[in-house]
């Protein structure tokens, strides 16, 4: 995937893992003390990925450490993982970068198998499986839906506005159905579900995707706003316009428009194997 991205004139840079503010809403940070000022592990390098693009890096990307306060009780949360992010510039929108994603998996999926296929069946006895593209996209509420429909899945009205882990699972049984694929994105999440960098549209709906994968989700991906008011309001809205100052001063002067997303290296490589 470097190899992907550096042949396209994406720059590999490294951020800073010590971080003063929390950089992801719904995950959980590790606190450290930091002198005599608290500081945090960084759960993600998005702060420092658009700051990047702000100064002028059209294209930047990241692997490097990202550390979860969560609990790792399920076979698909970690404390720690090696995150793969990118972003880029000049995007019209969330599209371009779920168009991204897909040449970039098709393209790592392709040497995997070329060069590791054989020795994959013989030892997992598994097959490596090149997608075909486009990839299938639905909403969220239209999977939700076509579960109920099809597989009898309800949930609370309440839960709508994210994707339940059950509905994780069931989405690949459904995309195996009807599209023979193994990969699905889902788009329209509630603006509560998502982080306040989202870019939203006329009706508030956030301009981004998850991406599952074998009925696993690897991929949070969006379209981030890059207008300096609408940012803070949206950053001001989760409380949390004094943490992220620093943050906000890069889009002070103008930003181009721009996306990404971050994928989990270890949850991939469970998935393949």
């Amino acid at each position: 995937m470097r190899n992907f991205l550096l042949q396209r004139n994406f720059l590999e840079i490294h951020t800073p893992k010590l971080i003063a503010a929390a950089s992801e809403s719904g995950a959980d940070v590790f606190g450290v003390k930091y002198f005599d000022r608290q500081a945090f592990l960084a759960q993600s390098p998005q702060f420092y990925k658009q700051m990047a693009i702000a100064a002028g890096f059209e294209r930047v990307f990241e692997t490097g450490p990202v550390f979860r306060a969560e609990k790792s009780f399920t076979s698909k949360h970690t404390t720690e993982f090696s995150g793969f992010d990118l972003e880029f510039s000049f995007i019209d929108s969330f599209c371009d970068v779920m168009r991204f994603e897909e040449d970039l998996l098709t393209d790592a999926l392709s040497h995997i198998k070329e060069k590791y296929g054989d020795q994959i069946r013989e030892v997992f006895g598994l097959e490596v499986i090149v997608p075909t593209k486009p990839f299938p996209t639905i909403s969220l509420e239209e999977l939700y839906d076509n579960l109920k429909a099809e597989f009898g899945y309800t949930v609370d009205d309440s839960e709508k506005g994210d994707l339940t882990t059950e509905a994780e699972k069931l989405s690949y049984d459904w995309v195996k159905k009807h599209y023979d694929h193994e990969f699905l994105f889902i788009t329209d999440y509630s603006a509560d579900r998502r982080a306040f960098y989202h870019m939203r549209d006329e009706n508030g709906v956030p301009q981004g995707y998850d991406l599952i994968w074998r009925g696993v989700e690897i991929t949070t991906g969006a379209q981030r706003e890059h207008r300096f008011e609408i940012l803070k309001k949206q950053a001001d809205e989760k409380g949390l316009g004094e943490d992220i100052k620093f943050y906000l001063e890069f889009f002070k002067y103008g930003c181009p428009p721009h996306g990404g997303f971050g994928l989990g290296i270890d949850r991939i490589t469970m998935l393949l194997a």
